[in-house]
């Protein structure tokens, strides 16, 4: 059996990690979306299927990927405090818990999230 394309394989694994993980409004789920240029982060509740906050890595400033990544991550930290959340679940996308991924994590526990 063949996988197929990469982005098909990103897309199941990211299927079979949604399959454990929910969001809900004590606990939103953290979803990174990166994208070979830009890094995208929402906190959504499932349960209602609303998006909490977001943010983007075109909102911050920095030279390189992994510091606007990480820029992301404490941005998102600040919009979740504002929203009354500190506990998040984190949904890596299918990608692996690694680079700009893991970047935005850094970033977000620093900002003060419990991951």
């Amino acid at each position: 059996m063949q996988a197929g394309t990469k982005r098909e394989a990103r897309l199941r694994r990211h299927a079979r990690v949604r399959k454990k993980i929910r969001g809900e409004s004590a606990r939103p789920r953290l979803a990174v979306y990166r994208s070979n240029r830009h890094i995208y982060v929402q906190l959504i509740d499932d349960r209602a299927a609303v998006t909490l906050a977001a943010a983007s890595d075109a909102e911050v400033s920095g030279t390189n990927p992994l510091e606007k990544a990480k820029a992301v991550g404490q941005l998102i930290a600040t919009r979740a405090k504002d929203a009354g959340v500190e506990r998040v679940v984190f949904d890596r996308g299918g990608r692996l818990y690694h680079g700009r991924v893991a970047a935005v994590a850094d970033g977000a526990r620093e900002g003060g999230l419990q991951i």
